[in-house]
C-alpha cells in the first residue's frame, strides 16, 4: 500500500480535511502544461429531470473516470485516487456555483429562512477496486435581508461554492441549524472518506 493518495480536486478545503485525517496526498489536477484539455463544465452539467442525489453521485464518478485517465496518461506512480463533489439542493432544485454576483444573490434569497440539503459524494479507486459513499446533511439559514445578502456577496466568498456559500466562512453567522456532517458540508465528509480508505486497507 502506498503511503499517499492522489486528490483530484482543486478545493483547498478538501486538502485541509485530508490533512486533518493525517492522510498524505498529492494533487492530481487537470489541464497541466502539455496535458489533454478536459471540459469540467461538461462533466458538471445537470441532466433534464435529474435528482440531486443522482446528480452528485454521477458527477463524482465522472470526475473519478477523468482523474484515473489523467493518472494513466501521465505515467504516475500507483496510489489510490480520490474525488468528491458537493451540491446544494432546495427541494429538487440543484443550486450550483454562481456565475456572477446577481446569480449568487438569487441563490441566497432562495435559501434565506429555508432548510436545504447538502449532498457530498466521495469516490475512491485503488487498482481495479472502486468505492463510493454519499453524505447528506441539512442546513437552515436565518431570514436574511437584501443588505445582508449583498454584503456577503461583496465579500467574494460565494464564488466557486455550490449554493453560493461556504459553511466554514462568513456564512456561519447566518446559519441557524445544521443536521449531519459539517465536513461534508465543507466538501469532504471525513467519516465516509475514512471508511472508504479503511476498506482498501488504510490504517486510520
Amino acid at each position: 500500500m502506498p503511503d499517499f493518495i492522489y486528490l483530484a480536486s482543486q478545493s483547498p478545503r478538501r486538502s485541509q480535511l485530508l490533512q486533518q485525517l493525517g492522510v498524505r496526498h498529492e494533487l492530481l489536477l487537470p489541464n497541466a502544461p502539455g496535458d489533454v484539455p478536459e471540459d469540467a463544465e461538461a462533466i458538471e452539467a445537470v441532466l433534464p429531470g435529474e435528482a440531486p442525489r443522482d446528480y452528485v453521485q454521477r458527477v463524482t464518478a465522472l470526475k473519478l473516470d477523468a482523474a484515473v485517465a489523467r493518472w494513466a496518461r501521465r505515467g504516475l506512480s500507483p496510489a489510490p485516487v480520490l474525488t468528491s463533489d458537493t451540491t446544494v439542493a432546495l427541494g429538487t432544485e440543484i443550486l450550483g456555483k454562481p456565475e456572477d454576483a446577481g446569480q449568487a444573490q438569487t441563490m441566497l434569497r432562495k435559501l434565506s429562512g429555508q432548510t436545504h440539503e447538502v449532498l457530498t459524494a466521495v469516490a475512491l479507486q485503488h487498482g481495479a477496486q472502486r468505492l463510493q459513499a454519499l453524505s447528506m446533511s441539512k442546513v437552515r439559514f436565518m431570514a436574511m435581508s437584501d443588505a445582508q445578502i449583498a454584503a456577503y456577496v461583496a465579500s467574494g466568498e460565494p464564488f466557486g461554492k455550490a449554493g453560493a456559500y461556504g459553511v466554514q466562512g462568513l456564512a456561519a453567522a447566518m446559519i441557524e441549524h445544521i443536521e449531519g456532517s459539517y465536513s461534508g458540508i465543507m466538501g469532504l465528509p471525513v467519516f465516509e472518506t475514512a471508511q472508504l480508505l479503511r476498506q482498501i486497507g488504510w490504517k486510520l
